[in-house]
């Protein structure tokens, strides 16, 4: 269901109403308490939060606790935990954010959960949500250049290199980022051929 807000770019809105997600491994949910200890346990790798923006390091159950009560209060775009369908086990958050080039895909697994696809299922689902929940023309997302491993993600979801910029992260400081967009019109041509 698309909302109108005062955040829309050029008549796209970025409000989205964030329904639970179930893929074939996962279910993407909102971080709720229970998430605390799990959530201060994968965060507070630094291999993970070096990889991002927003995450601080070190990262604790204070944080994990902030973290989520901002999730509560989001006005646009949508916050999950990434959880294992079968066990329930959190193995990472991801979500779609508004930022001044639109809307904006992110994602962070766990590393003992790494190198299983769950980043890239999640992934798919976030795509998927984001053309069809809102009219937005295109999504972005964007990657530290020393991350291949979400570089494959990016790829894997049918994104387009978009260029470089800089990325300002709390742990690392100011690191290079590749930018990648989808526009709609490559999603529903990928979505016909079954590749998403």
């Amino acid at each position: 269901m698309i909302k109108e807000t005062d955040d829309d770019f050029e008549g796209e809105s970025t409000t989205i109403d964030c329904p639970v997600l179930v893929t074939e491994r996962l279910v993407l949910r909102p971080p709720h308490d229970h998430d605390i200890q799990e959530l201060a346990e994968l965060a507070g790798n630094r291999r993970v939060a070096e990889m991002l923006s927003r995450m601080p390091h070190p990262y604790g159950e204070a944080e994990a606790r902030a973290f989520i009560a901002m999730s509560r209060q989001r006005k646009a775009g949508c916050v999950y935990a990434v959880t294992l369908a079968d066990t329930g086990a959190f193995v990472g958050c991801a979500g779609l954010n508004a930022t001044e080039r639109g809307l904006e895909i992110g994602y962070w697994i766990g590393e003992p959960y790494w190198k299983r696809g769950y980043a890239t299922e999640a992934a798919h689902a976030l795509v998927d949500l984001a053309f069809r929940a809102t009219n937005i023309a295109e999504l972005h997302v964007s990657c530290r250049v020393i991350n291949p491993a979400s570089r494959r993600v990016i790829h894997k979801c049918g994104f387009q290199y978009a260029g470089q910029g800089m990325l300002n992260s709390l742990v690392a400081g100011q690191v290079p980022v590749e930018r990648y967009r989808l526009d709609r019109k490559t999603w529903v041509s990928l979505r016909s051929w079954g590749k998403l």
